[in-house]
């Protein structure tokens, strides 16, 4: 089957207008994501998803969900309500919502939505202005401070898979915050695969080596995940079946990492494999039980993530998330604009 980013797209607007026409409580349907973007390839390993936003007039019963296509291609679709987009103004400070109503592509629309939301938000070109970039930059500081934050109290007897879950999304929201200084945050699959060019679009290539640092890349040889992925497969497919596991570990996603994964291991930056296998791994162990989490716990080990060597880890991530903060108060004061201190 010959699958390019023309017949994804294709097969968004079949879904969209389809699920319109049977549903009178959507509003619009659009696309974003990499099937949308000019500067990413959407498929890696030769999968990927087709992300498509349906917007409700009344909040709809499910947020999101995963629907399969073949093994290699689902949709991952997203629910929000109209009422979310109210105030398109304040999209523009919002690090997620604001780009992803950036520049989108339109799918479905039963009323005049898309247009008015997206004037709001593109109005004086200042969306991407040292002023509003530096307002999205520093509220996803704030989320990777406040994970910090709910961590210092954990003990090491004490750190299982939600506490590492906890200081991985803290440190994904503190490398994002470098991220979109140049564009929209990254996504679980590429993010240590993207993260080294915004670092350097930032002037920071330095934060590269310490971010990998920060999930033990200086601890591990990039031929072990080869030797892991039998076992984070078997986590993966087991925690699947629990209903309580994050709907990023979907049966339908599994070649969407796997297979991606795979591609990275033989690339230029194999170590970006660790990143969706770590993260995707420890999303499974939070629901497994009865020795489901022995690999993982070996794995966390190794990568210093458990432990007493979790606390190394946590004094680190602070140490970052510090120079992440002077460096966005150096912007501001070259760009003119409030620094932390001053709000």
């Amino acid at each position: 089957m010959r699958v390019s980013r023309e017949s994804l797209i294709r097969i968004a607007k079949e879904n969209a207008q389809e699920r319109a026409f049977n549903n009178h409580d959507i509003v619009a349907a659009y696309l974003t994501g990499s099937l949308v973007s000019t500067n990413v390839e959407p498929l890696l390993g030769g999968t990927a998803d087709i992300d498509i936003v349906f917007v409700h007039a009344t909040p709809p019963a499910m947020r999101r969900e995963i629907v399969k296509l073949t093994p290699d291609f689902h949709l991952d679709i997203a629910h929000r309500t109209k009422a979310e987009f109210k105030s398109p103004r304040e999209l523009r400070t919002d690090p997620w919502l604001g780009f992803e109503m950036y520049d989108p592509m339109l799918l479905f629309e039963r009323e005049k939505f898309f247009d008015f939301v997206q004037a709001g938000l593109r109005a004086g070109f200042e969306f991407s202005a040292p002023a509003l970039t530096l307002q999205r930059c520093r509220k996803l500081l704030a989320e990777s401070r406040k994970g910090w934050l709910d961590l210092m109290d954990i003990s090491e007897e004490q750190v299982g898979a939600k506490e590492v879950r906890q200081y991985l999304q803290a440190v994904q929201y503190a490398a994002n915050t470098i991220s979109a200084l140049s564009g929209s945050p990254l996504q679980d699959r590429r993010f240590l695969l993207d993260f080294p060019a915004r670092a350097q679009a930032a002037d920071k290539p330095n934060f590269t080596p310490e971010l990998l640092n920060l999930i033990g890349v200086n601890q591990f040889d990039a031929d072990q995940l080869s030797n892991w992925l039998p076992e984070w497969k078997q986590a993966f497919w087991a925690a699947s079946e629990n209903p309580r596991v994050d709907l990023r570990v979907h049966a339908a996603r599994t070649n969407y990492y796997e297979k991606a994964m795979q591609a990275m291991m033989q690339g230029d930056m194999p170590v970006g494999a660790l990143w969706p296998m770590l993260l995707t791994w420890t999303l499974s162990a939070e629901v497994l039980v009865n020795g489901g989490q022995k690999e993982w716990q070996r794995a966390c080990t190794h990568l210093g993530l458990l432990g007493k060597a979790f606390e190394e880890k946590t004094q680190a991530l602070d140490q970052f998330i510090d120079k992440i903060e002077v460096y966005l108060d150096e912007l501001a004061v070259a760009n003119g604009v409030e620094t932390s201190v001053n709000l």
